[in-house]
Order: structure tokens, then sequence, then C-alpha cells
């Protein structure tokens, strides 16, 4: 039982501790992406190496965020009594998935299709970029104030009113080894697919940043 609750406990507590634990990630590897944006001429080949990357710890998100969503609306109820997220974020959240879903689909799509595409998905991919940047924007300047709290909990040791040791902490295990899993997944799937950038790399001329 012990090892249950290390694994899988937490409740909707640990459920928000997860989401906020793989925003940051997001956060971080997104810093860097952006650096390959601003300088993609030089830095193309670690732009579709980290956008592959991403895609580990993107799904961790949609997920820890779509199961909040299911038992919410299922009415479990310690989900019920933890209540909704604000409504500006609820309205804001269909169309942050969308955007998401777009832009690394298209992103994906590029990458094995090749820059004989670039006239047909480039278009779609750099709009969706320009339309998911400002969406996470606002999705990330809305959450903002609500991550150190989760955070402090897993990570930040043993501290009053955190219920003691942050290592015993119901489902934090579980938790970290969703977060290394999926980042390890993602960095499994950029090496495999770094063949493929091969067309880019060398063929490229005049590509312009987003």
């Amino acid at each position: 039982m012990a090892s249950d609750q290390r694994l899988t406990g937490g409740g909707p507590d640990g459920n928000e501790r997860l989401t906020a634990a793989a925003g940051v990630l997001l956060l971080v590897l997104l810093a860097v992406l952006g650096v390959t944006i601003v300088r993609i001429g030089q830095l193309l080949w670690l732009h579709l190496f980290l956008g592959m990357l991403l895609i580990g710890p993107v799904l961790l998100k949609l997920a820890s965020t779509g199961y909040r969503f299911a038992r919410y609306y299922t009415a479990n109820p310690p989900y019920r009594r933890k209540g909704p997220p604000a409504t500006p974020m609820r309205l804001l959240a269909p169309l942050v998935v969308l955007s998401t879903v777009v832009v690394f689909g298209s992103g994906v799509a590029l990458l094995f299709a090749g820059p004989s595409s670039r006239s047909t998905l480039f278009p779609i991919h750099k709009f969706s970029f320009f339309a998911w940047l400002a969406l996470t924007g606002l999705h990330v300047l809305g959450h903002l104030a609500d991550l150190p709290a989760p955070l402090r909990a897993d990570y930040g040791g043993a501290g009053k009113g955190l219920a003691g040791l942050s290592g015993r902490q119901p489902g934090r295990d579980g938790r970290m080894l969703s977060l290394a899993g999926m980042l390890v997944a993602g960095l499994v799937l950029a090496v495999l697919v770094i063949p493929e950038f091969g067309p880019w790399v060398n063929g490229f001329h005049g590509f312009h940043h987003h």
C-alpha cells in the first residue's frame, strides 16, 4: 500500500503538482527552442531536435490537464471539491490544446515530408506557431502565480505546512518517474529521427525564422 501511495497517490493535489512540474519543464525547453528560432540558420538542427524532444513533455502536460478535466466532469468527489480552474483559463484551454496539436503536428509533417513540402506545410506551421505562442503566453501568465506552491510541495524539501518531508508526499515518486519517463521518451524519439534532419540542414537556403 505504501508503495502504491508513492507511485499513484496524491489525488487532485498530486495532479496539480505534476501539471506544474511539467509546465516548468516545458518553459525551460521552450526558452531554448526560442533561441533556435531567433537563429534558425545556424541552429536548425537543434530546432528540429528540440521539437521532437518536446513531444514527450507536451503529451504529459496534456494528459495531466486532461485527466483533471475528465475527473472533474465525471463528478469525482475529490476533484469536484478541488473545483475547476478559473473560467478564463477553462475557455482558453481548448484553444491552447488545438494550437499545440497543429503546431507540433505540422512540424512533424514538415520534418518527414522534407523541404519540398515548405510551400504547403510551412505556412501552417508558421501561423499556428504565432497563435500557439500567444495562447500559451496567456496560459502561462494565468497560472504563473499558482506554480510555486505545488512545486515546493514536491521539491522544496521539508517545509512547514507542506505535510512534512517532500519525499513523503503521496505519489511523488510516480510523478518524478512520469516526468523523467516522458523526457527520456522525447529524447529517444528525437535521436531516432536525426537521419530525417539531413535534407533540411543540408538543403537550407534562405530559411527564415518564425
